[in-house]
């Protein structure tokens, strides 16, 4: 299980450069890159220019954490695994009850071993948090799903292999 503990460490080396964004996400792009196609195809028009680049903000983080703890991805995620996470974790959010974002997600957490990092994907699109550069940052209403739905299909993919 990825904890918030690393969560936050990995977050404060991108903010203080002590890791660099820019080689880390192209390295996740080298490395994995049926996710990486997956997080930039065109979400019919859904994501604003600034939730894309904080979504790809978020699955670095996401990515760096599980290479921390599990270790390295050594395979490649095909793009059927990433289709076929993505197409389950929509249906479950189809049959999920609630009024509110967060009520619609709760199904999510049931059974999962990666309750910190669906936390931290929840948290950071209702932006109770404020990472560096997010500041001024709205998540709209139409992009918090498909981004939740397509972060969690990255945490499947890294953390069920």
């Amino acid at each position: 299980m990825i904890s918030e503990k690393t969560i936050d460490q990995i977050i404060g080396q991108f903010e203080s450069d002590e890791i660099d964004y820019e080689a880390t996400t192209q390295e996740f792009a080298e490395r994995q890159p049926a996710i990486l196609s997956f997080l930039l195809a065109e979400q019919e028009g859904a994501l604003t220019e600034d939730e894309r680049d904080f979504m790809i903000y978020l699955a670095t983080i996401i990515w760096q954490a599980v290479e921390q703890v599990v270790g390295p991805v050594i395979n490649k995620v095909s793009a059927a695994e990433v289709a076929s996470r993505e197409e389950a974790n929509w249906a479950k959010l189809d049959h999920a009850k609630g009024r509110t974002f967060r009520d619609r997600l709760t199904i999510f957490f049931e059974n999962t071993p990666q309750e910190d990092l669906l936390a931290f994907i929840e948290d950071s699109l209702t932006l109770d948090e404020v990472y560096d550069g997010a500041e001024g940052l709205q998540i709209t209403a139409e992009g918090a799903e498909p981004i939740f739905i397509m972060l969690k299909t990255v945490v499947d993919v890294l953390t069920e292999n």
